[in-house]
């Protein structure tokens, strides 16, 4: 079995016999976030030290009021002489891969004009060479990027210089379809994906704003010309399309939203994207769009070339929790009942595990049907059934009960076991409500970074977040009109059109500390050709959130975390993505923490690993996230075993 790496072909468990580029986000285009590297060893990695570090100026360039309103989770890529990082404004800058020493940088000159929620955020550029134009020609290679502004850049990655064959002398304007209520209610941050001769964009679209909000449509533009190719649209709007009669009282033709803001996956060999897609708007109350509302809350294979729609399958009815199909789908090929077959595995929120056939979309595993309890919204249609995968098993517990209550104290636990008994609680699936309805938490299980995935051990390793948060729906004619400004009515966001504003919070005590047993968050290895669990640890370090050592393992109990791990050929697991600001490696096949490391910021994001001039490195970008208020930088950091004498 072979895959195809971003630098050309690799075997699993191969030596590379030259330097190895890392010119994917998620390392190659199966999003298996693996390296053939091996420099690098269990034995070693207790050895790592700071190779290089690399500032990008955006803390003192941009101030404080602009900087503080951004989320730094950008994955570079490397290509050649050139590590490609993207800042939270969309600056793209070229450094050399094994000193750190800046080639040059991109300025695109974002709009920073923001409304109060507003985040600015790059999560990486895509890359292509041109296979018919000489070496060396003017963007015979070239980096695509999306910017916040909805703009979609063409750049020579020679000189930094825009490509002026590309659109409007470098640049395509990603214009909504309707007037936008807010500066960035529609988006785009994450990187395209590119199939051939074809750039393939998803794009965010701000939650829980209105019924009717814009389309979060894929677009698909010629990269060579920036000329449009297709567009799909994940809410059925033609009655002729079969997924229409699932949106009762021709409510495809008003919804909006039902957006792909995750990575999408690509499989070049059969000319498939596949799109992850979200809830539709809005995200909890759907009474204006009654029916499972298919397309939304699914995967979605594409025909790259076209757009045509291969297959779909839908991961939740009619959501109304915002359990977004946010992680990245992952590509492998298992054995199947004696063959082997191409499968996409699909990680969730809710910490389920579907794995499909890639070419048909048909569960390799039973999937059932499951009934859930029905809410009392006025007017709400309630899905009755759910899907519910016999196998892989969950990665989290989705059920809870008054005995699950935990507290670091009995006074603590007491106040835990009456907030569990206060609001709604059961398990999965079990409607918001006003009295506020207990839920497995929306931020992870499995997060937007998706798992990684050794193709030769077949081993998936994923990093889940495993508290519960609470949803409650407030009557807007309970509240004070003086309060009533869109956004952020006591915590809450008000749902325009409806009665309701939504308030969304994580169970926790008045300490801040969860209500239900650690860990909180954890690393887990699975064997996807038999679904065992191999072993989970926790995750993370509490250290940073109690102002005394007590006398128990810090690690023990880990953190939530954003971010995916990276796995090498040698057995060595890379991850950062907690929230106590550290940079760890672990083993591949016992789970053990080999090393960590105190960043100079937050990283919630993922490392890439790459070697430039025989020596490996391991880079991560550490900026921090405004939204979560935690330590901000401006670093790239770059380790590398040490240099001989």
């Amino acid at each position: 079995m072979s895959l195809a790496a971003c630098s050309g072909d690799f075997t699993p468990g191969a030596m590379p016999q030259k330097d190895q580029d890392w010119a994917v986000h998620s390392g190659d285009t199966h999003a298996t976030r693996y390296s053939p590297l091996g420099q690098i060893t269990p034995a070693n990695v207790d050895k790592l030290e700071v190779a290089w570090t690399y500032h990008t100026g955006e803390m003192t360039r941009r101030g404080d009021e602009a900087f503080k309103r951004t989320k730094d989770s950008d994955i570079p890529i490397k290509v050649g002489n050139h590590l490609l990082v993207c800042t939270p404004f969309n600056r793209v800058i070229s450094v050399n891969p094994a000193t750190g020493k800046e080639n040059w940088a991109f300025e695109p000159k974002v709009d920073l004009a923001m409304d109060e929620h507003d985040r600015l955020a790059c999560r990486g550029v895509g890359y292509w060479r041109d296979p018919v134009a000489p070496a060396g020609s003017a963007c015979a290679e070239r980096v695509l990027m999306n910017t916040t502004d909805r703009r979609l850049i063409a750049i020579d990655l020679k000189d930094g210089k825009l490509c002026q064959s590309f659109g409007k002398a470098g640049t395509v304007a990603l214009l909504p379809e309707k007037p936008l209520v807010t500066k960035h209610e529609l988006s785009f941050f994450m990187p395209p994906v590119i199939v051939s001769d074809t750039v393939i964009l998803g794009s965010a679209v701000e939650d829980n704003r209105r019924q009717d909000s814009p389309s979060g449509k894929i677009r698909a533009y010629d990269v060579r010309t920036g000329k449009p190719k297709w567009e799909w649209d994940m809410v059925p709007r033609d009655p002729k399309d079969p997924a229409y009669a699932t949106w009762l009282n021709d409510s495809a033709k008003v919804n909006g939203s039902g957006n792909a803001w995750g990575f999408l996956t690509a499989d070049p060999k059969n000319d498939l994207v596949f799109i992850p897609t979200t809830s539709p708007s809005l995200d909890h109350y759907g009474v204006g769009r009654p029916g499972d509302n298919k397309y939304t809350e699914s995967v979605v294979a594409l025909r790259a070339s076209t757009g045509e729609r291969v297959w779909d399958y839908q991961t939740v009815h009619h959501d109304i929790w915002d359990y977004d199909v946010a992680p990245q789908p992952l590509l492998a090929d298992l054995p199947v009942q004696g063959k082997i077959v191409p499968v996409l595995i699909q990680n969730t929120k809710q910490g389920l595990i579907f794995v499909l056939n890639r070419l048909t979309g048909k569960p390799v595993a039973k999937v059932d049907e499951k009934p859930f309890p029905k809410g009392d919204i006025p007017g709400e249609w309630y899905a009755p059934t759910q899907p519910i995968p016999q196998w892989p098993r969950p990665l989290r517990k989705l059920t809870i009960s008054e005995d699950d209550a935990w507290g670091v104290t009995p006074w603590a636990k007491s106040a835990c076991r009456d907030m569990i008994k206060k609001y709604r609680h059961g398990g999965l699936y079990i409607p918001p409500s006003e009295q506020g309805t207990i839920v497995p938490w929306w931020v992870g299980g499995v997060e937007w970074p998706g798992p990684a995935y050794d193709p030769g051990r077949r081993i998936m390793v994923v990093n889940t977040n495993r508290v519960f948060g609470v949803l409650r729906l407030l009557k807007q004619s309970t509240m004070d009109p003086t309060k009533k400004k869109g956004i952020g009515i006591n915590g809450a966001t008000v749902m325009a059109g409806t009665p309701y504003a939504i308030e969304k919070q994580q169970l926790v005590g008045s300490d801040g500390v969860p209500c239900t047993p650690p860990p909180w968050g954890a690393l887990t290895a699975m064997d996807m050709s038999t679904g065992k669990i191999l072993w989970d640890v926790p995750l993370g370090s509490i250290e940073k959130f109690v102002p005394f050592k007590p006398k128990i393992n810090l690690n023990s109990w880990g953190v939530p975390s954003v971010g995916a791990p990276v796995i090498t050929q040698s057995g060595v697991i890379f991850i950062a993505a907690t929230f106590d600001q550290r940079f760890r490696a672990f083993s591949l096949a016992t789970g053990e923490e080999l090393w960590n490391e105190v960043l100079p910021a937050e990283a919630q994001t993922t490392p890439i690993t790459y070697s430039a001039n025989g020596r490996q490195f391991v880079v991560i970008v550490a900026g921090g996230n405004g939204q979560l208020f935690n330590k901000r930088g401006d670093s790239v950091v770059a380790y590398a075993l040490p240099q001989k004498k």
